[in-house]
């Protein structure tokens, strides 16, 4: 490694590769087996798990593009076995939450950006120049694909699945797909539930469900009413039911007639 700078007070792990030019600040943790490529740079705050990659000119932890930001203490926390492409930004929490964290085994791709206090899930896919704003909360295994723009607040469902180029300004539930302009649901995600092992009952559970919310003209409230009366309780129903009850933006609208 030529011309890379760490500093004293890091703590690295096992087996950790250093790629040139890189740069460690003070107060940064880097797990095992983890690989840095060229220009790299970690910054004060960030704790960086095991088997990680961060590729060339990706900036981590770097200080929150928000105003109220006043220099307080804050992380950026990146699970295990991520993989970071080349000029991804991720900046560390504010005084809001206190922390950046992305979970386990997600891979984001070239050029994304992750704003302040959010929160990723386990196995998620953020594409090529995806922009997250600050607060943003995604579930596990979800797909948002490239040049994407999030609004910041939004929540995003597990295993949900966001066409190129979407503008994201309403909360997006779990297991579905939305597309179009003003973004809307066009079905499941069955792709992905279909390789992530959900039974053809289970798909025809949540398919039903939706039926009711998107595709039968009923306003939120009587919809959720319904569900909980005609369907008996199991984990995919009450994590839509609880998704949207507790959404402040409100949900995405329902297929186009």
């Amino acid at each position: 490694m030529k011309n890379t700078v760490i500093d004293k007070s890091a703590i690295i792990g096992k087996n950790v590769h250093f790629g040139n030019f890189a740069t460690i600040e003070n107060d940064v943790i880097i797990g095992d087996n983890s690989w840095l490529g060229n220009n790299v740079t970690i910054l004060s705050g960030s704790r960086i798990g095991n088997n990680c990659q961060i590729h060339s000119g990706a900036v981590i932890g770097g200080i929150p593009q928000d105003l109220k930001f006043n220099g307080e203490f804050s992380l950026l926390e990146l699970g295990d076995n991520n993989i970071i492409r080349e000029n991804v930004t991720i900046n560390r929490g504010t005084s809001s939450k206190g922390i950046t964290r992305i979970g386990n085994s997600n891979l984001i791709m070239a050029n994304a950006h992750i704003g302040h206090d959010c929160f990723v899930g386990d196995n998620c896919i953020i594409g090529f120049s995806v922009g997250m704003a600050g607060e943003v909360v995604t579930g596990d295994f979800v797909n948002i694909s490239g040049l994407s723009a999030v609004h910041q607040f939004s929540r995003i469902g597990s295993h949900s699945m966001i066409s190129g180029l979407s503008r994201i300004v309403k909360d997006i539930p779990p297991f579905v797909t939305v597309a179009h302009e003003p973004l809307r649901f066009v079905g499941l995600n069955v792709v992905g539930l279909r390789r992530r092992g959900f039974s053809s009952d289970k798909i025809e559970e949540i398919k039903s469900i939706y039926r009711i919310i998107f595709q039968e003209k009923r306003n939120t409230k009587n919809a959720l009413e319904l569900i909980e009366l005609d369907f008996e309780p199991t984990f995919e129903r009450d994590q839509i039911l609880n998704f949207i009850k507790s959404s402040k933006r409100g949900i995405v609208k329902g297929i186009i007639e």
